[in-house]
């Protein structure tokens, strides 16, 4: 099937949100395995949301934009904002619920946060506590509202595109970051120009495709040093010739090598824990 024919939910599975969790008092972790290319409908909350996978990314759709983050992103969600998460490979969610009385100090707009690894262990902790844990879990809960308060901004996620086109584009070199295609053989398959790709592309990511594909070449890097593939198959996934050269462009855009950054992962907690 062509990409032009794709709409922007064909083959994904629509999910039911849970029931019977109750409002947060003071804050509700979920705990959820999502597969791949699944999602929730639009929706809003009478409380504050934080979503966040521990593994995998997610696709969150909130205030107008679309995007992808990453284990170190998370999407913080005020009181009322329609928002609609999915993840295209598979995620492990771990969202958490904020009632409004626990949120002071924490921003009232729609964010991108940085997750540093404490932030990420006591995530993974609070989705761990049983009920008879209820004291040790009141302090595990101050230390993420504080952490939260404390989470800088960030424009590090990956912006995605709505036309149903550009979507599928951008889904297939997602799944194959390693795609030769150029935009001249993309506008063919969604039936656009080159010059009409170009334009609609950086009108809705606001950035070059050119540019958005080494963005996403980081991006699969942080979510494959997830996982226990080898730095030279994970280099050879996202394109590049050679470890030498992935390791190279990591390096100079997190200031750490891939294995540096993996071990971080596994001393922040390991990954798929719940």
């Amino acid at each position: 099937m062509s990409m032009k024919r794709q709409s922007q939910n064909v083959g994904w599975k629509l999910l039911q949100a849970p029931q019977g969790l109750g409002s947060p008092k003071p804050m509700i972790v979920r705990v959820e395995t999502l597969p791949a290319k699944s999602y929730f409908a639009e929706h809003s909350h009478s409380w504050n949301q934080l979503v966040y996978a521990i593994a995998g990314a997610l696709t969150v759709k909130a205030d107008g934009r679309s995007l992808v983050i990453s284990p170190e992103q998370a999407v913080w969600l005020p009181t009322g904002t329609k928002h609609s998460v999915g993840s295209l490979m598979g995620a492990e969610f771990r969202s958490l619920w904020v009632a409004n009385e626990a949120s002071p100090g924490i921003t009232s707009r729609s964010t991108v946060i940085h997750v540093s690894p404490l932030l990420r262990a006591l995530i993974v902790e609070a989705a761990s506590l049983k009920q008879e844990d209820r004291h040790y879990a009141g302090r595990v809960i101050a230390l993420i509202l504080e952490q939260l308060r404390r989470a800088p901004p960030i424009s590090g996620a990956l912006p995605w595109p709505t036309h149903p086109g550009l979507l599928a584009l951008c889904e297939t070199l997602y799944a194959d970051p390693a795609n030769p295609r150029h935009s001249d053989k993309w506008g063919t398959e969604i039936g656009m120009s080159p010059r009409t790709l170009t334009r609609q592309f950086e009108r809705e990511v606001g950035m070059s495709l050119r540019t958005w594909r080494q963005r996403l070449r980081l991006f699969k890097a942080i979510e494959l040093l997830g996982s226990e593939l080898p730095i030279t198959e994970i280099a050879l996934r996202l394109g590049y010739s050679s470890a030498s050269a992935f390791i190279f462009m990591f390096r100079s855009e997190m200031s750490i090598s891939p294995l540096q950054y993996r071990r971080n992962l596994s001393d922040a907690g390991g990954r798929g824990a719940t």
